[in-house]
């Protein structure tokens, strides 16, 4: 008989995590001669909005946020 285990439902490692008074996102810049750039940002709405003015830039091929500790 197999073992029924539950999900996380949609939770992050880091939703759980009491000792963060927030959370940090990792903004990376990926140029299209190979570099990256990383900021890293209290705000989830600031994070995605430097981003979105990167991606303007034709030397910018992409952008990644994620969510860091």
């Amino acid at each position: 008989m197999a073992k029924i285990v539950k999900g996380r439902q949609g939770k992050s490692r880091f939703g759980r995590d009491k000792r963060r008074k927030h959370h940090h996102w990792q903004v990376t810049v990926f140029y299209r001669d190979g570099e990256r750039f990383a900021r890293v940002y209290i705000d989830r709405a600031k994070a995605e909005g430097f981003a979105h003015r990167q991606k303007k830039s034709p030397v910018v091929r992409s952008t990644r946020i994620q969510e860091v500790n």
